[in-house]
């Protein structure tokens, strides 16, 4: 069973479309299931998240995490940003059922994505970020599914 805000977020997404000439731009799937989630930033002169905005095809849970992923960096700096977890989007959604974890999992994984997009076209190090996955389902575990 889903919550009432994961059912809203689905119903009535946010931050749904594209950037153009977007800061960093992150697309990451999932094999296994087929979800595939893009997360665009516009990132101002001084870190800021201005703008954030998604297209993702997949499951209500998939759509519902990519809003709530966009609305929990919509404004803040590239650091805290990078703080936004799976398991914060979860929790902003009040829950997901265990077979649907992973699709929080590919919303934090975009996220990162679209950071590491921006640090490569600006030539900077992000401190903290890794190299994202491209594929969640090299990082998911078997039962999760």
């Amino acid at each position: 069973m889903y919550s009432e805000k994961v059912v809203d977020h689905f119903t009535n997404p946010r931050n749904v479309g594209e950037i153009e000439n977007a800061s960093g731009v992150g697309t990451v799937g999932n094999a296994k299931c087929g979800d595939i989630m893009r997360i665009y930033l516009d990132i101002d002169d001084n870190g800021i998240i201005n703008d954030v905005k998604f297209k993702t095809f997949g499951c209500g849970a998939a759509v519902a995490t990519s809003s709530m992923a966009t609305e929990l960096v919509k404004g803040k700096n590239i650091q805290e940003a990078l703080q936004v977890t799976n398991k914060a989007v979860m929790e902003a959604l009040d829950g997901l059922p265990p077979v649907k974890v992973h699709c929080s999992l590919l919303a934090e994984e975009a996220i990162h994505a679209a950071l590491w997009d921006y640090a490569q076209k600006k030539g900077i190090v992000i401190e903290g970020l890794e190299k994202p996955a491209t594929d969640i389902a090299e990082i998911v575990e078997e039962e999760d599914y």
